[in-house]
């Protein structure tokens, strides 16, 4: 994945995802349930997705990766990785690293949103 239409039509077709613009008219959030879960960063050549991440994953990803995935940035460094789309990484694990991002946030999510996802 290299391109920003490549991961919004991605991102958005995940159950309930949408795409707001809550920072500004620059920065792209996909949200469900209301939270985020992938946010476009600050640079745009190549284009680079923050995601969250379970945090023990996060170290290693930026180990194995070091030159793709970066910690969050302007983000809890922590929770959050940058992943830049420079076609480094393949198209499956960037696929693999939305759905990671997308599923901890519905985990979080109330259990009647949950449940209006389909996902219990």
């Amino acid at each position: 994945m290299r391109s920003f239409a490549e991961v919004d039509a991605y991102c958005l077709a995940l159950p309930g995802a949408e795409l707001t613009y809550p920072f500004d008219f620059e920065t792209p959030v996909f949200k469900v349930g209301g939270r985020m879960f992938a946010l476009y960063g600050a640079t745009n050549d190549p284009p680079r997705l923050n995601l969250k991440c379970d945090p023990a994953d996060a170290e290693a990803l930026r180990a194995q990766y070091p030159a793709a995935i970066l910690p969050g940035w302007h983000m809890d460094k922590k929770h959050w990785n940058t992943v830049v789309l420079d076609g480094s990484l393949p198209d499956a694990l960037v696929r693999e690293l939305i759905d990671h991002s997308y599923a901890l946030v519905v985990a979080h999510l109330p259990k009647a949103a949950r449940a209006k996802l389909g996902a219990g």
